[in-house]
């Protein structure tokens, strides 16, 4: 008997493209999180190499209003919205049960690159305010790391004081936020201004000293052999 009369064949077929289709599904989100990890990293060293500087909330909302120029940006924004849309598309047809899909299918391309457009110069304008205040603060040059973490966690969560004890960006949520907000149509208006307010107030001089402070024992403790390099 073949292997397709007794079910075995056309059975095994179909786990292997779902298998295949699991693992083009998981490389596209990693691709997707490193583009949008490019893009950030490229935008906010622009900020800190160019000099770019906001003094105020109320300066940043005025900036904002104003024309942005992402140009530079361009190549790194079109690579997130490569991998963005395949990856919107693919989770919209697996949610059958909602309206959702035919939401985020319709004009997932534009869609998507107005919010990586506009979220990346609100992080821009967010990491030119908090390197602004650093700098007043310590009377000295903010550190670009520091700057990136204030930024993108700020963005992400602008009713908090951002944790430090972790320096690692949350490059997922930050995506998840751009791209599927963005395939929805809602735009992050509010919480970049509300990010904006927070960048104002809180102690940049507290947070660069502790920075500062768990920088060097993380480098002291590596030399010693207590961590890894590249480790969690």
């Amino acid at each position: 008997m073949s292997a397709g009369a007794n079910g075995d064949g056309p059975s095994r077929s179909a786990r292997d493209r779902a298998a295949a289709a699991g693992t083009g599904a998981i490389a596209s989100a990693h691709q997707l999180v490193d583009a949008v990890g490019a893009l950030v990293d490229q935008a906010i060293d622009r900020v800190m190499l160019t000099g770019e500087r906001i003094t105020s909330a109320a300066d940043a909302k005025r900036a904002l209003a104003g024309e942005a120029d992402t140009e530079a940006m361009a190549d790194n924004i079109q690579r997130v919205v490569l991998f963005a849309v395949p990856v919107v598309r693919r989770v919209a047809r697996g949610a059958r049960f909602t309206r959702v899909p035919w939401v985020m299918v319709a004009s997932s391309t534009v869609s998507i690159m107005v919010a990586v457009r506009t979220g990346i110069r609100e992080i821009q304008v967010l990491a030119a305010l908090a390197a602004h205040r650093i700098e007043m603060a310590t009377g000295g040059p903010a550190d670009t790391e520091l700057v990136r973490k204030l930024a993108v966690d700020l963005y992400l969560d602008p009713k908090r004081t951002p944790d430090l004890s972790d320096d690692r960006l949350r490059l997922i949520r930050l995506t998840r936020t751009w791209v599927f907000r963005g395939a929805l149509g809602r735009n992050t208006s509010r919480r970049a201004g509300e990010a904006l307010a927070t960048a104002e107030r809180i102690d940049v001089a507290a947070l660069a000293a502790h920075w500062a402070a768990t920088r060097r024992s993380g480098g002291d403790a590596l030399r010693r052999g207590e961590l890894q390099p590249g480790a969690d």
